[in-house]
């Protein structure tokens, strides 16, 4: 008996120990409840930012306008930065290899003609005169960029990269330019319009800088490494180049004042005659292949969508 009274009595201390140990614990635990409602309801209110380089991983998201919004603007200046980048780059080609193309020609058809004998109805004056249009135009991407980067200070241009594009781009130009002459030749013997003339030129020297375009990226592409093997992404771009191209050959027709003069509609621009001097001749030859080119370009400028022309940076 005495023994289970004392069970109950240490049984009965210990339950009271216990409770007031639970006691304790709670009221220890109280503060961080509170500090915890109080972090929630802060929360609620108020979203902190942290600095953890792991939660913030977010991209930017494409931005939607609506039809009504005065946002659209923004798209818009970006178009019209398109436009004009498609233009300065026009005019860069225009400078620093239409031009010396065209009066490459002509010095070369004087230089083969005159000083070597060859006839223009000859496959060595076609050879010349194709050979004249690359060097001119190989020498006027080199020296155009070589000055650019002097004068500028633009040290992004890489003499490599431009020599190696020069030598793609001369390449093309000699498969074009030996064609011009024996093109014209065929298609004057057919007592076609000058317009049907203009017209053939445009699309047989187009073609023919195209095909040797593709030529020269296969061929060039091993050795070089800033020139891009043939794809087709570089196809469609090689297009339409080589359409503009066309423009600026077709123009080229317009130099020449014999035949059918008064179907020319070029004559009276860039017409060479018999006593026209030979210097004046070649600078005439070079602003009739620009304006074609400036011609042709600028349309091609304006219909093409974003990205899809040789112009766009890609």
């Amino acid at each position: 008996m005495l023994f289970s009274t004392a069970a109950r009595s240490l049984a009965s201390r210990s339950m009271t120990v216990a409770r007031q140990q639970n006691t304790r614990l709670m009221s220890s635990m109280a503060p961080a409840d509170k500090a915890i409602q109080s972090t929630t309801s802060s929360s609620n209110t108020k979203r902190e930012i942290h600095s953890d380089p792991k939660m913030l991983q977010y991209a930017a998201q494409p931005v939607y306008y609506p039809d009504h919004s005065t946002a659209k603007e923004a798209p818009q200046e970006e178009t019209s930065s398109g436009m004009m980048d498609r233009f300065k780059v026009t005019a860069e080609v225009t400078i620093s290899k239409i031009f010396p193309a065209g009066l490459g020609w002509q010095s070369s058809s004087i230089v083969a003609e005159e000083y070597l004998g060859y006839g223009p109805d000859t496959v060595a004056f076609a050879l010349t005169t194709g050979l004249g249009d690359g060097i001119g135009v190989m020498a006027g991407h080199c020296a155009y960029f070589a000055a650019k980067k002097s004068i500028v200070g633009d040290e992004s241009i890489n003499m490599e990269r431009e020599t190696q594009t020069g030598l793609l781009l001369a390449s093309a130009a000699f498969c074009s330019g030996t064609a011009w002459q024996p093109l014209v030749d065929v298609l004057q013997a057919s007592e076609l319009s000058f317009a049907q003339v203009f017209a053939g030129t445009c699309v047989g020297c187009g073609t023919a800088f195209y095909l040797g375009l593709r030529g020269a990226r296969t061929i060039l592409s091993g050795p070089c490494r800033y020139i891009q093997e043939p794809t087709y992404e570089n196809s469609t771009t090689d297009k339409s180049l080589s359409v503009a191209i066309g423009g600026a050959t077709g123009f080229f027709v317009g130099t020449d004042t014999a035949y059918l003069p008064a179907q020319n509609f070029l004559i009276n621009a860039v017409g060479i005659h018999d006593t026209t001097p030979a210097l004046a001749g070649c600078v005439i030859a070079g602003t009739s292949t620009s304006l074609g080119f400036l011609s042709a370009q600028s349309t091609l400028n304006a219909i093409y969508p974003s990205g899809k022309l040789w112009n766009d940076g890609k």
